[in-house]
């Protein structure tokens, strides 16, 4: 008599999937609602783990803890605070194109709808002074509100960069306390563990924040020479501007390239110029996508575009730009993590990229064939009986 088998069929506990949903829920309402503190704390983590090789050495010189986050914190303002300086005496420096600004946009303005209204036949009797007095009307009715905002956004950003320096003066600090504090959570027999994730965690943000800096620099300069070849005014300042909005991945690039084209078409009657620069940001953008940021960066992150993509989108919903910074190698520690969480590993996979998967199974096929030979020799180097 045949015996029936009914195959196994996978099974779902609607129990654990309700729980999950709800933690991921749980999770965006705290980075909505404590994003005020969560933004600063995220930049000082970074910031700390690019610090804390600077304070540890200046601990092995014999600095007190305190003095020697002290220091390093002092050296990081130093820097950005010379960048500053720099940048603004840039801006001092420029010429009168800026001042008219307004009439050069309006100009373009009118011969864009008097050109649309002739041929189209919009409206008759349309004269140009009647759309440049509608035109200084509706500046004037945006530039208070532009002001406004541009009021409260600067306070914001003042008081979130105060809160970023303390954060990471107190992580420099504390870092022992809070990573033995993180530690003691695991169980006894797994604290090595929780203590080498905690390192590569650090190694990753500090990978990514050096390996950002340098490339802005290398974009920087690639930049400013180019448009100093071009014949562009202040090439230095719209070359490392440029350069600084490649933090944002992806789409930085191109909103850092529209501010020099921009300035080029309003210094310059010619439509060459704008052109040119369009075109050295194009071909510098080819090689930064192609070349520099996978070779300086990528290797730091190593996940897939997939999941970069998603956390640029989530980021930039939730966090705003901040989040579009922040969140990209907060993913690739987050990888990490998953990594040493068996349960977890599912994540950890659809996280990292294809080229991660290839060299740990390329590490795994050279550790067995050196194994392979060490059981051939062995066996050549029997000693035969007496």
């Amino acid at each position: 008599m045949p015996l029936n088998f009914k195959p196994n069929k996978m099974s779902i506990s609607f129990q654990k999937l309700f729980f999950a949903i709800a933690t991921v829920i749980a999770i965006f309402a705290i980075l909505i609602l404590a994003r005020t503190i969560l933004i600063p704390l995220g930049f000082a983590l970074l910031i700390s783990f690019i610090l804390y090789p600077l304070a540890k050495k200046l601990e092995i010189w014999g600095i007190n803890k305190m003095f020697a986050a002290f220091l390093s914190m002092l050296a990081m303002i130093l820097i950005i605070g010379g960048g500053i300086f720099f940048f603004l005496s840039q801006i001092t420096n420029l010429p009168n194109e800026l001042s008219d600004f307004q009439d050069k946009i309006m100009g373009l303005l009118r011969d864009i709808i008097v050109y649309i209204n002739n041929h189209f036949d919009l409206e008759t009797d349309l004269e140009q002074d009647y759309i440049i007095e509608q035109l200084k009307e509706w500046f004037k009715n945006v530039a208070f509100p532009v002001a406004e905002n541009t009021f409260y956004t600067t306070t914001s950003f003042l008081a979130g960069l105060l809160a970023t320096i303390v954060y990471t003066f107190l992580l420099l600090i504390y870092r022992t306390g809070l990573t033995s504090a993180f530690i003691k959570f695991s169980p006894v027999d797994k604290r090595e563990i929780a203590l080498n994730m905690f390192k590569k965690v650090q190694k990753v943000g500090q990978k990514y924040l050096s390996g950002m800096i340098l490339l802005i620099i290398i974009l920087g300069l690639a930049n400013s020479i180019g448009l100093w070849i071009i014949g562009v005014d202040s090439p230095f300042l719209f070359g490392f501007l440029a350069a600084a909005m490649s933090i944002i991945p992806y789409v930085g690039t191109t909103l850092g390239a529209s501010i020099p084209v921009l300035y080029a078409f309003m210094s310059h009657d010619s439509l060459w110029i704008p052109f040119a620069v369009a075109l050295l940001f194009w071909a510098i953008q080819l090689i930064e996508s192609n070349f520099l940021s996978p070779k300086v960066v990528g290797s730091s992150l190593q996940i897939n575009a997939l999941a970069a993509i998603l956390s640029l989108l989530i980021g930039a919903s939730v966090w705003g730009i901040a989040g579009m910074i922040l969140f990209l190698p907060f993913v690739a520690m987050l990888k990490v993590i998953c990594e040493e969480f068996e349960s977890l590993k599912p994540i950890a996979l659809l996280i990292g990229s294809q080229e991660d998967d290839n060299k740990e199974k390329k590490e795994k096929s050279i550790q067995s064939s050196f194994v392979k030979i060490k059981n051939k020799i062995s066996k050549l180097n029997i000693k035969p009986k007496k």
